[in-house]
């Protein structure tokens, strides 16, 4: 069986979707791995080392992509490369098939079993698959190190022949995985962290990293089966807001990582909530590519609003490609070993298995996901 992993062409994508290593563990599995020239240069992987880990590499992207039984990515294809992909192939990748209708279209009309790396369940079962915990993982660390370089102070306390110098305050809202990533690694740097999210769930695993946990009496919330914080009421989010305020008008840097599946992210740090908020300071909005946390956020842009500075910076992953296109390429490894025949050395698409059932958007010519398909009236 053939697997093609074409090279990223999405602009400022550094990230490679499979490394020298998890190739190398394809290739034992029995698979025929080829690869585009230069797939992980940006990462920092040369095509040597691909190489020697037993991959076939070629400068011609169509034949490449045209000739695998599996196609393996980070993002989306462009549209006018499905029509490359030969009937029946399997192509998996990040999909974002809420918003991307045409492309899920044309990947039912091509015959093209397509999965959908955002809808890994999250199961224990599939925990090794979960690419979106293991890049928000490394967004959230990211999100820190952007803070650190845009705030005017140093984040830890620090006695000094001049007196002593007080800890940054940070206060991160969203405590899911790069939320609590960020509070560790606020909390490694030395800074005074609050945390914030509607999910009292989290006040435990808050603490238990040294933050504070910052209350808020909305009534009922909760979360998703998947995880995932629920939408607020516009009564929640305004008592959300107001209890906020004062938080941020404390804090040095603001982290936002609030996002609801599927749905553009909600607003959550005001133009009054940034108002309140000193000179020097900073905010970092890790939403910014579903819309954004922070209200008049630019997309992969820094502004400044009364002295505040508004990090937008998107694709926070890819300012660390080693180690982001080492944690996608096992997520994506870890798929491909749990459905292969190590007999026939072949993927078996396994349509009654509740990974698969899960992650699968199209098959046999049709939509097949019924997170896609229409609602019953």
């Amino acid at each position: 069986m053939k697997i093609s992993v074409p090279r990223e062409t999405h602009p400022g994508e550094s990230r490679a979707p499979l490394t020298p290593d998890s190739l190398g563990k394809l290739v034992k599995l029995g698979a025929q791995v080829e690869i585009e020239a230069g797939l992980g240069l940006a990462a920092g992987f040369s095509d040597e080392a691909y190489l020697k880990a037993g991959a076939i590499i070629t400068a011609d992207r169509k034949e490449l992509i045209s000739g695998g039984d599996i196609v393996l990515r980070l993002r989306k294809p462009p549209v006018e490369e499905i029509a490359w992909l030969k009937q029946g192939a399997i192509h998996a990748s990040l999909l974002d098939p809420f918003n991307e209708k045409e492309l899920v279209q044309k990947f039912a009309e091509h015959g093209v079993s397509a999965i959908s790396m955002e809808f890994i369940p999250r199961t224990t079962r599939a925990q090794k698959m979960d690419v979106l915990s293991s890049q928000a993982n490394l967004g959230g660390y990211v999100a820190v190190i952007q803070a650190a370089s845009h705030v005017n102070k140093i984040f830890p306390m620090m006695t000094t022949a001049a007196g002593t110098i007080l800890p940054a305050k940070i206060f991160i809202i969203g405590a899911g995985v790069a939320g609590l990533q960020a509070i560790a690694t606020a909390k490694r740097l030395g800074a005074k962290v609050t945390a914030y999210d509607t999910r009292p769930v989290v006040e435990e695993q808050v603490k238990s990293l040294g933050a504070q946990f910052l209350k808020i009496d909305l009534g009922e919330t909760g979360q998703t089966k998947e995880g995932y914080a629920k939408a607020l009421t516009e009564e929640q989010i305004q008592k959300q807001r107001e209890a906020m305020k004062k938080t941020c008008g404390d804090s040095d840097i603001v982290i936002t990582t609030a996002q609801v599946f599927g749905r553009r992210a909600p607003i959550l740090v005001t133009n009054e909530m940034l108002d309140a908020m000193k000179p020097g300071s900073a905010v970092i909005d890790m939403a910014v590519e579903s819309g954004g946390n922070v209200e008049g956020v630019v997309y992969d842009q820094v502004t400044e609003r009364k002295g505040v500075k508004i990090v937008g910076v998107a694709n926070l992953p890819a300012r660390v490609p080693l180690h982001a296109s080492q944690v996608y390429a096992a997520n994506l490894v870890a798929l491909v070993e749990e459905f292969w025949d190590k007999k026939e050395k072949t993927f078996v698409l396994k349509l009654d298995d509740e990974i698969i059932k899960g992650c699968l958007i199209t098959h046999g010519g049709k939509i097949v996901n019924e997170k896609l398909l229409p609602k019953p009236n």
